[in-house]
């Protein structure tokens, strides 16, 4: 992150012996990215870090993918993964962490989808940062720093390595489209100064993140945490359950510039001109070999021959991936294509408006859309999820024939 917080009690000076009011010595843990040669935070604990009292396998979900072949563009209906005809009890069992169902992955960034209405178990992404746009509902997601609350169209950007748990709160179900990185999740790196402050041309500021409130102590003992890590097995991910002597929340007080937030995607303010501004000008935060980009409610271009959708355009270094979660996208208007749907264009293929939509949006002024994008630079696989809810007919709707038709 780009500015320093602190929180709680800290000593002085870094480094130094800090007690509590009994003389006992808190212990100091450093967490840093990138071999400490970048952003990271002190924390302070009551007990030992490091301590582990068991350890066992945690069993994944499916994550095994196969390649988008014969080469594809898709339509994914993720609100199907989770519909269930007789009652909504397996979303009442299902939580934010174990119940994600891989959509489409590489290895560069996985993508997943989950309702859940159960709180999760303690979990740490030992494999990259996590960014969770939330859909839908609402949730308090603790932290070994503190908590973060959560609602619609928050990002909830989560460090590697943070321990956490998502705990949904209110009445309706907690939907979640989670992307998970092998590397770090940053501000894009144009918006950023050489000192890291968010420049004046950047579509958000400082003030519209949101940190952790100060940490909460609890007292348990014998608690399981679950950890995602780098495994051996196909998919190169593997699990394991830490049993710790006492719980990871016991931090006291933390300092630096590496912790979780959240940012609302309302915050963001869209980059408009006279004629159709291209893709990057929608992005959020980037990854090692990917962007996330959103698409908000905007006033489209005002050049008086201009044409407001996408023009045609070939991806040849990257798929793109849309998920379509606010107003109605006017470039698929006909495609079948609606809320929380996916499409997938993938590099190699030419995509754009669909039939009709090019001429329908001469003169039209405002877009009411909302869409999270992420494009990456090595192809993406599909996942047990996308191979769940592929409609199987978004490929032919510009030509409007199948094969053999």
């Amino acid at each position: 992150m780009p500015y320093y917080q602190r929180h709680g009690n800290v000593p002085p000076k870094r480094h130094t012996q800090h007690r509590d009011p009994h003389g006992k010595l808190y212990y100091e843990e450093l967490m840093g990215e990138e071999g400490f040669f970048s952003d990271s935070s002190l924390l302070y604990h009551r007990g030992l870090p490091s301590a582990l009292v068991d350890a066992r396998p945690w069993v994944l979900p499916d994550l095994e993918t196969v390649p988008n072949e014969p080469l594809l563009p898709r339509h994914l209906r993720l609100h199907d993964l989770f519909k269930y005809p007789d009652s909504d009890a397996d979303v009442d069992s299902t939580d934010v962490v174990a119940g994600r169902r891989l959509v489409l992955g590489n290895d560069d960034v996985r993508i997943s989808y989950v309702v859940a209405r159960k709180p999760s178990p303690l979990y740490r992404n030992a494999i990259g940062d996590e960014c969770v746009y939330v859909e839908a509902g609402a949730a308090r997601v603790e932290t070994i720093f503190g908590p973060l609350e959560a609602g619609q169209g928050d990002y909830v950007l989560l460090p590697r390595a943070t321990t956490h748990r998502w705990i949904p709160t209110g009445t309706e179900p907690l939907r979640a489209y989670c992307i998970e990185a092998n590397s770090h999740i940053t501000p894009a790196r144009r918006y950023l100064s050489r000192f890291g402050q968010l420049l004046e041309h950047a579509p958000y500021c400082e003030r519209d993140l949101r940190g952790p409130g100060d940490p909460q102590i609890v007292d348990e003992t014998d608690v399981e945490v679950c950890i995602k890590h780098r495994g051996s097995g196909p998919s190169g991910i593997a699990g394991t359950v830490h049993v710790v002597p006492k719980h990871p929340f016991d931090v006291v007080g933390w300092d630096g510039c590496l912790y979780p937030y959240t940012f609302n995607v309302s915050n963001f303010e869209p980059i408009t001109g006279r004629v159709h501004q291209p893709p990057p000008v929608h992005q959020v935060f980037e990854g090692f070999n990917f962007v996330i980009c959103n698409f908000v409610p905007r006033k489209v271009d005002y050049h008086p021959l201009s044409i407001p959708v996408p023009y045609y355009h070939s991806n040849v270094d990257s798929d793109e991936v849309m998920f379509y979660c606010g107003g109605n996208y006017e470039a698929r208007k006909g495609s079948g294509i609606g809320q929380g749907s996916v499409s997938l264009h993938p590099g190699g293929h030419s995509h754009g408006p669909q039939p009709g939509a090019y001429e329908r949006s001469i003169g039209v002024e405002f877009f009411d859309e909302l869409a999270v994008m992420v494009d990456t630079f090595r192809p993406l696989r599909l996942g047990e999820g996308a191979r769940a809810v592929d409609d199987g007919k978004y490929a032919w709707t510009w030509s409007g024939r199948g094969p053999g038709g």
